[in-house]
């Protein structure tokens, strides 16, 4: 093989895969990156293990449920809160104080175990509190990526940070399962605990993050709101969400399609949750193609088009295996629009503001799935779950339409010449 074909090899690779440029350039990112997949698997295994634990206690499929109850509240009051934060406290100090909060929380938990202490109260606050150390830690940790990286990196970054949140939910849970069943709650605690010792490292390698403030030191959750109010492309990324994750969310289904669409049972389940994760995890490793997009508005309108065409060819499919492909390509578009939604908050909002924009995010990612159960939830008892998972995903495609004929300058945004 001549120099020539493999230059032209490897640039093909390129093109396919996920460019790993910021983690060669970026020794902070790189640890950043690293110590973020590592605490994201070790948050994986403990929300699995917290889960076991509740319905071990109970005995209630309610009282597991209120575990995710319990996290959302906090997660939607305090993600808002958190970015308003980190947009006037130092973020690298921020991020280690919630992060090391989250690894005392796991200790607490660990040891509770260990002491035999057995209470469901007690889990339900750890939830809470881990929530409120999440929803500090994610705007810090988001806003300090545009501080390490050129802005062309930062595409780049995006997708390999879907990787880790893709790779934690994916193999956290398996693993946490397996060594509950082995060792115990109190060792899979543990393990969380020492996880993010990682992330905590890698933010302590950092250097001082203070927002860059121009007018009064404290930041205000309104102001921020304000501000999104009146940038129309940074709006129009959190519209195009909604369209996907409220219109077009069947994950509350999945129980019943298991069994009344493929004969199947707990396992077929399992299949259709992990199916879109499956589908996430492969859009961030073959995200190379990606860095020739410059227009980011569009391809995030057409991702989500794609998402609600694959929920809504899924409702219409009765066979397992098509039905699994079709929420896999809906798993890879989400990620698709979530790394160009990214960069753009990213690149076109102000360093004094993307703490806040992170945090909107927040509730978003959290607030719009539960919202997206309940509607698809309340129209499959009126109607069926065909029509539930069907007419969400046709009108997903619909939405995402009508918004594509309203924002025209969201359509042109272009990357090289960015504007909120």
């Amino acid at each position: 093989m001549t120099a020539t074909q493999e230059e032209r090899e490897e640039r093909s690779r390129r093109r396919l895969f996920a460019d790993l440029t910021p983690l060669r350039t970026s020794a902070h990112y790189r640890r950043l990156w690293f110590g973020s997949t590592v605490s994201w698997v070790g948050q994986g295994m403990t929300a699995l293990a917290v889960s076991l634990q509740v319905y071990d206690i109970t005995g209630s499929p309610f009282s597991v449920g209120l575990v995710g109850l319990f996290s959302l509240g906090p997660l939607v009051v305090f993600g808002l809160y958190g970015g308003a934060i980190a947009d006037t406290v130092d973020r690298r100090k921020l991020g280690l104080a919630s992060a090391g909060g989250s690894a005392v929380l796991s200790v607490a938990l660990a040891a509770a175990a260990f002491a035999g202490f057995h209470r469901v109260w007690f889990l339900y606050g750890i939830v809470a509190l881990q929530a409120v150390c999440a929803a500090l830690n994610a705007p810090a940790r988001s806003s300090m990526i545009p501080r390490l990286l050129p802005p062309e990196q930062l595409r780049a970054a995006n997708a390999l940070n879907s990787m880790v949140t893709t790779f934690g939910m994916l193999v956290g849970p398996g693993l946490g399962g397996l060594i509950v069943g082995l060792a115990g709650y109190q060792t899979a605690y543990l393990i969380d605990a020492l996880a993010f010792s990682a992330s905590l490292y890698a933010m302590w390698r950092l250097p001082s993050m203070l927002p860059d403030r121009t007018g009064s030191k404290r930041a205000s959750v309104l102001d921020g709101l304000r501000f999104l109010a009146t940038r129309p492309n940074l709006r129009m990324t959190f519209l195009s969400d909604f369209c996907a994750m409220i219109l077009a969310h069947p994950r509350a289904l999945f129980p019943a399609v298991a069994v009344l669409w493929y004969g199947g049972d707990a396992k077929t389940a399992g299949l259709l949750v992990a199916a879109p994760a499956c589908g996430a995890l492969l859009g961030g490793i073959l995200s190379g193609w990606q860095g020739r997009i410059r227009h980011h508005g569009q391809a995030i309108l057409v991702a989500v088009a794609c998402w609600g065409t694959a929920i809504a060819v899924f409702g219409l499919t009765r066979n397992l295996w098509l039905g699994l492909l079709l929420l896999a390509v809906a798993g890879y578009s989400d990620t698709v629009s979530m790394i160009f939604r990214n960069t753009m908050m990213q690149v076109a909002a102000p360093d004094e503001m993307r703490g806040r924009l992170q945090g909107v995010f927040i509730v978003v990612v959290a607030g719009g799935p539960r919202l997206g159960d309940f509607l698809a939830g309340s129209v499959a008892d009126l109607t069926s779950p065909a029509v539930a998972v069907t007419g969400g995903g046709i009108a997903c495609v619909l939405a995402v339409g009508a918004l594509a004929l309203y924002g025209r300058g969201f359509r042109r945004y272009d990357a090289l010449d960015p504007t909120p």
